[in-house]
């Protein structure tokens, strides 16, 4: 007999080798017709798998995480099935599961894929998934599997077969399809009933520039066509958010190719709403005892070196810069922290002195390949509100929740209201991406995970989800119409104070090293400013907001009032400019509403006779007339609530 452990900690008692399947069964006729994978102490399983140790388990439906990875990868399998039926000699790389559906990498030869084949591609794999073919797992060894893609002369596979050791191989079939995989699976297709194949994209293989790129096909399956419908009225929505689109729109940022890939140009409007981010940010780091400084675009090779980065990035990052002189070498700054560890030892510390806290706005590269820079969300010049606390080891904690309020305190003001934390730490098996000893992660470790519980977060935990250095705990957001997002992330570093050799005097007259937290609570402008854009659509708070208000004459004749409503309004700190167009009021009107301009402002011979204006709100239409004055403290009210 094995003992199953339940998720609400009920135990049962089963026959040894019983498979997730049949316990499934046992508990219900409903569930075992809808669970897709079973989790067994922390891993993900085929149902079909036997159990023959005394387990904890859950068992997983299209409402869990881990039912919709097994459901997805599936789907994966399925598509790369119909794309082989359809387009015979084509070879795959790669085809996981992905946070909203699944892509393969496809290497179609010759052949030409658009997205006018994308619903024959769909056809067939609703075709192929009414056949309800099961998909079986099969243990193979290395020479077996290496034979098996030989002869069907795909060599994406035999490199990926190639690092694996004999005893660990695995392949799945269903129908006519054979594949690499380790799983997990669905019991069969017939739970895959609707299907949207969403985009194409380049991909070299293994993210190498220097290999041949693929077509890696994006695609999404639900157990119902609801589901489908849903989620295509959700896609439409995120199509009218795209921040590349509104950004174009409202004349916030542009790209140029001549001055590079991934180096965003902030325009006017752009510039003015970062800016007023980023003082926003400055008051409150103020308020918590923060100290501005400022380091340069580049640092000495040697400065990387030691604080691990190069080691770490350096072949996947902007190459050195050499100088006449031949001993000297640069780099692009791809961090802050090294440059605010130089700070520090600017000159002796005492235990007094901590905690110090160091904020900059600091402008970091780092060299993201060409096929993953997305708008302002990847690309590879950026700016980390970054700030760097040294402390002793009794103000750790207590430094930590201060900033846990710092982050708190930006999501309440800009309505990020959905999120969850998730507590970064290393991977359980392989420690070679880590630097540092055990003692000192498990102190890290254990800090955040004190600090998140007495601030009453939710939290998840991610193993190997850590930086380099040290653990740290991530804000994980949902925006308006519930995508996630990392936002804000706390990290807690034992390592690089002994890699610079950091020191303070303690009370005890002897040399200690203090602890580092890194902190970024918008993790970058850029990246930050896409996702506010997203979430709001375009319609910013009124205090971030470019323009507040726009005042429109009904004709010629009232642009002096018009002018004259403008220059009081932006004397008086509310930000305002003139449509002086030639255009209908109406016209003017609809146009300034789709540039999401929170108040307009009408002014015709009534309005300029009695020195008031006729308030428009955007989105709510007509709000009466006001004088200027009454305007002007409204609009102030409002901003002081939004920022309280």
């Amino acid at each position: 007999m094995v003992k199953i452990t339940f998720p609400d900690g009920n135990i049962r008692e089963y026959e040894s080798s019983i498979s997730g399947l049949d316990i499934a069964k046992s508990l219900s006729q409903k569930l075992a017709k809808e669970a897709l994978s079973i989790t067994v102490n922390g891993e993900i399983w085929d149902l079909s798998r036997n159990i023959t140790t005394d387990s904890t388990i859950s068992i997983n439906t299209f409402d869990e995480k881990d039912g919709k990875y097994a459901y997805w990868h599936s789907s994966a399998h399925l598509m790369a099935e119909a794309i082989e039926s359809l387009y015979p000699g084509t070879k795959f790389g790669i085809g996981p599961s992905i946070e909203n559906g699944f892509y393969y990498d496809v290497d179609f030869g010759d052949t030409k894929v658009t997205d006018a084949d994308l619903p024959k591609i769909e056809q067939k794999m609703l075709e192929l998934a009414r056949k309800n073919q099961e998909y079986k797992r099969r243990e193979v060894s290395k020479d077996e599997a290496m034979a098996y893609f030989t002869q069907k002369g795909d060599e994406y596979k035999l490199e990926l077969i190639s690092e694996l050791q004999d005893g660990t191989i695995t392949f799945y079939e269903q129908g006519e399809f054979t594949d690499l995989c380790r799983g997990p699976h669905l019991h069969d297709t017939s739970q895959i009933k609707a299907v949207k194949l969403t985009s194409l994209a380049g991909a070299y293989w293994r993210g190498d520039e220097k290999r041949k790129q693929l077509t890696r096909i994006y695609g999404i399956t639900f157990p119902k066509q609801k589901l489908l419908d849903e989620y295509i009225t959700f896609l439409e929505e995120a199509k009218k958010r795209d921040h590349r689109k509104v950004g174009k729109e409202l004349e916030l940022f542009t790209f140029s190719e001549k001055v590079g890939m991934g180096l965003p140009l902030w325009l006017p409007k752009g510039t003015q709403l970062r800016e007023r981010l980023q003082a926003f940010l400055q008051k409150v780091q103020k308020e918590y005892g923060y100290e501005p400084v400022m380091t340069p675009h580049i640092g000495g090779k040697e400065l990387y070196v030691t604080s691990g980065h190069y080691a770490k990035y350096g072949k996947d990052s902007f190459q050195p810069i050499t100088t006449p002189n031949p001993n000297e070498e640069f780099l692009l700054k791809p961090m802050n922290c090294p440059h605010h560890c130089e700070i520090y030892k600017f000159k002796p510390r005492s235990y007094k002195d901590l905690p110090i806290r160091f904020a900059e706005f600091g402008t970091v590269y780092r060299y993201e390949q060409s096929g993953e820079l997305h708008g302002l969300t990847r690309v590879r010049g950026f700016t980390q509100d970054d700030a760097h606390i040294f402390c002793r080891p009794d103000q750790l904690l207590d430094e930590f929740k201060k900033v846990i309020d710092i982050v708190l305190y930006i999501f309440k003001t800009l309505s990020f209201d959905n999120f969850i934390t998730q507590i970064s730490l290393r991977d359980k098996e392989d420690r070679s991406k880590y630097i540092g000893s055990d003692e000192n992660w498990e102190k890290a470790e254990n800090a955040i995970i004190q600090a998140a519980a007495e601030k009453g977060l939710e939290t998840v935990i991610e193993y190997g989800e850590a930086a380099f250095y040290g653990p740290k705990l991530d804000f994980m957001v949902r925006d308006a119409i519930g995508r996630k997002w990392q936002l804000g992330t706390i990290q807690v570093d034992y390592n690089l104070p002994e890699r610079f050799e950091l020191e303070y005097t303690g009370e005890d007259g002897k040399k200690h090293r203090p602890i580092m937290i890194h902190r970024a609570p918008f993790g970058s402008m850029e990246r930050f400013t896409a996702v506010l854009i997203e979430h709001t659509g375009g319609k910013f708070p009124l205090w971030l907001t470019p323009d507040q208000v726009v005042v429109l004459p009904i004709s010629e004749k009232f642009q002096d009032y018009a002018q004259k409503v403008s220059q009081f309004l932006n004397k008086n700190d509310v930000r305002a400019f003139v449509d002086e167009r030639n255009e209908k009021i109406g016209r003017k009107i609809r146009d300034n509403e789709l540039k999401r301009i929170p108040f307009l402002l009408v002014v015709g011979e009534k309005e300029a006779e009695t020195n008031q204006v006729a308030v428009r709100r955007q989105g709510q239409g007509d709000q009466g007339v006001m004088s200027l004055e009454d305007f002007t403290i409204f609009v102030k009210n409002e901003v002081e609530k939004e920022l309280n």
